[in-house]
């Protein structure tokens, strides 16, 4: 690949000083976590780990693995074994860098505001003692990127968000959305912190299915990127959109098509907003006027109706 066009793609160089912009982030979501950090930190979670807790009731949905039959014997009751783990919590992070992410009309593609947002995270979670891992999806492949520690993890997923981001405009292909999906199921263990930072325009009902089952035992966040534009259709006139093999004019003084211009994009958004009121999902709506960092730094909005630009 050439050297980076700034806003328009982004170099390994360009994502490593991010590095230094992470003093006051922290990735999480409105909800709390499901496991501890490294370095002392102990869980909320109480399940099966290295240190016993306490012994209480069994109750409807305990694993029956932890019931201690000691006590149970001696108190004429069923009891059950809490347990408090400390491990290192993983971030895994999935990166949608379909085709269509190619695309922005203010300060920055889709594609470059998901890499700055995925080196922000993750640089975030290895400063805290926490592994980092993912899926990068381009509309060739999926790259797993199995959770590691420390820079290893990190810059493993930076060499992947530059190789596999989009550089020139190209027919919308087969999106990887629900193929990344999957192969992050595989590798997320329960506790995990998940964040998908994609446009959702390849979400089907598969990938809803993991996402909520995801979202079952793990603190997983829905970043929506969009851009402007794909709210508000631009001024009245012909507009051709499209890449080299395939283009086609829009003729935006057109009312009808600017209503199902914006009603598009609202149903993919709406999608999401109702996957999260099923599910423990936050949703993070990002636009490509923010820089990736205020997108943290501001308090992570819960589901929302629509985006502000």
């Amino acid at each position: 690949m050439n050297e980076a066009i700034p806003g328009v793609t982004v170099s390994l160089k360009e994502l490593v000083k991010l590095r230094a912009k992470t003093v006051g982030l922290k990735i999480s979501g409105r909800h709390k976590s499901f496991a501890g950090r490294s370095g002392g930190h102990v869980s909320v979670h109480r399940g099966r780990g290295l240190e016993f807790d306490e012994v209480r009731h069994y109750q409807a949905g305990d694993d029956v693995r932890t019931i201690d039959w000691r006590v149970t014997a001696r108190r004429g009751r069923t009891h059950t074994k809490l347990f408090r783990e400390e491990r290192e919590r993983p971030l895994l992070i999935v990166a949608d860098l379909h085709p269509g992410m190619f695309f922005g009309t203010k300060e920055q593609f889709k594609s470059v505001l998901v890499s700055r947002m995925a080196a922000l995270a993750a640089w975030t979670a290895s400063r805290d003692g926490d592994l980092v891992g993912g899926v990068v999806a381009s509309h060739e492949k999926c790259t797993v990127i199995f959770p590691r520690s420390r820079r290893t993890g990190v810059l493993h997923l930076l060499n992947e968000l530059v190789a596999r981001q989009p550089i020139s405009p190209s027919a919308a292909t087969h999106n990887m959305l629900h193929e990344s999906l999957l192969k992050l199921s595989r590798i997320a263990h329960p506790g995990s912190t998940i964040m998908v930072l994609s446009d959702f325009a390849g979400l089907n009902k598969e990938g809803e299915r993991i996402l909520l089952n995801l979202s079952q035992r793990s603190e997983v966040m829905a970043c929506f990127i969009y851009d402007p534009m794909e709210l508000t259709p631009p001024s009245a006139g012909n507009y051709r959109f499209g890449s080299l093999d395939s283009q086609i004019t829009v003729d935006t003084s057109s009312t009808s098509l600017c209503d199902s211009w914006r009603l598009n994009f609202l149903r993919r958004l709406n999608k999401v907003v109702e996957l999260s009121k099923r599910s423990r999902l936050s949703i993070i709506e990002a636009s490509t006027t923010m820089e990736a960092q205020s997108v943290f730094t501001r308090r992570f909005p819960g589901p929302a109706g629509r985006p502000s630009a």
